[in-house]
């Protein structure tokens, strides 16, 4: 069997030796060092950030450096703040680096204050996805926190409303955002899913039927997926803390046992399961699935309150941990399927001998 490969990617924001003696910071690594840094690793295949005006040229004299693209990027936007006339700046900087792919994180209300509709959100996709055809950059939109796509519910009924222009709804799907919400009525409160989730409506657990990570894959639309490690109930960020004074909201956690200190939690690795569950069902469906969209996968460690600002284990060792267990995994299941193929032919072979 002839296997798809995938391109697997490091967000530049967590490309950082954080340690007890340098916690991760806002302050980052020069454009040089990080790429330095991750081609070093060998374990991936681009660099996943957006290149911004005021370090076009350093993106621009890295990617020719090290011989390695800058292929995915992402921004935040609002509707009603002109979000086509930002996007349009970055697809040039995209343009002008070689990035092939962009996410566009679209918050949950409007400039007015109004919680935006899934008109709009049809209306700027299809928008966007004509602009960035134009300066040969894929747009995508994703599922998170603050955005829109945080009430997951929503997330189906817009991508059918997409396809149904003709237009294909090219998914980013970080399942972290569902993970850590996991067992966490409060997190669940956010967006009032707390009662789909404990009538089953809405599924968020990966190892249970009809969860949402099934759905999704099901319809066929992951165009790109980021892997950060979240876990159910994850403990908030204690050692940063939003503009509201509230700590970070638990979006990550470590995927190798922190020393002694850099952590300031308990660490369990059983705890990781659903995040290994969500790669092992994404490269399954990729694998098995001929017409798979899948073009794309990013290892997503980043350095804001919500995520990974202020810890002291040494994100970016995890960020190498987790890539080495994707490619393993899609080891495993390329070997797993090329059995159960050999295995078929056996068996049709042995059917017809008997005849």
């Amino acid at each position: 069997m002839k296997h798809k490969p995938i391109l697997l990617g490091c967000a530049g924001r967590g490309v950082q030796n954080s340690s007890i003696q340098s916690p991760v910071s806002l302050n980052e690594l020069s454009v040089d060092l990080q790429f330095h840094m991750v081609v070093e690793s060998g374990v991936f295949d681009f660099f996943d950030r957006l290149p911004l005006t005021e370090r076009l040229e350093e993106y621009i004299e890295a990617v020719q450096k090290y011989s390695f693209p800058v292929l995915g990027s992402a921004w935040t936007y609002k509707i009603g703040a002109d979000p086509l006339g930002v996007l349009q700046g970055h697809l040039k900087n995209c343009a002008s680096a070689g990035v092939r792919y962009h996410n566009m994180m679209i918050l949950a209300h409007h400039l007015d204050g109004h919680v935006v509709t899934d008109q709009e959100l049809v209306d700027l996709y299809l928008r966007s996805y004509e602009l960035g055809q134009k300066y040969g950059v894929g747009i995508g939109f994703e599922v998170h926190i603050l955005m829109w796509s945080e009430d997951f519910r929503r997330v189906s009924p817009v991508a059918r409303r997409i396809r149904d222009q003709g237009v294909p709804f090219n998914f980013v799907m970080d399942y972290s955002h569902c993970i850590f919400k996991i067992g966490n009525p409060k997190e669940q409160k956010i967006f009032d899913i707390d009662e789909d989730v404990r009538n089953g409506a809405l599924v968020l657990d990966p190892f249970e039927k009809g969860n949402l990570a099934d759905e999704w894959l099901g319809m066929n639309m992951v165009w790109w997926q980021q892997n950060r490690p979240a876990v159910p109930n994850g403990p908030c960020n204690q050692w940063a803390f939003n503009d509201d004074g509230t700590p970070g909201r638990g979006v990550q956690y470590p995927f190798l046992r922190p020393r002694p200190g850099e952590w300031y939690d308990e660490w369990h690795e059983y705890l990781l399961e659903p995040t290994k569950e969500v790669v092992r069902k994404t490269l399954r469906h990729h694998l098995s699935t001929e017409d798979s969209p899948l073009e794309l996968m990013t290892v997503d460690y980043i350095n804001l309150p919500d995520y990974g600002l202020g810890v002291q284990y040494n994100t970016f060792e995890s960020s190498v941990a987790v890539a080495k267990f994707i490619r393993t995994t899609y080891a495993q299941i390329c070997n797993q399927l090329d059995a159960k193929e050999y295995r078929d032919i056996e068996h049709l072979d042995r059917q017809s001998r008997m005849k």
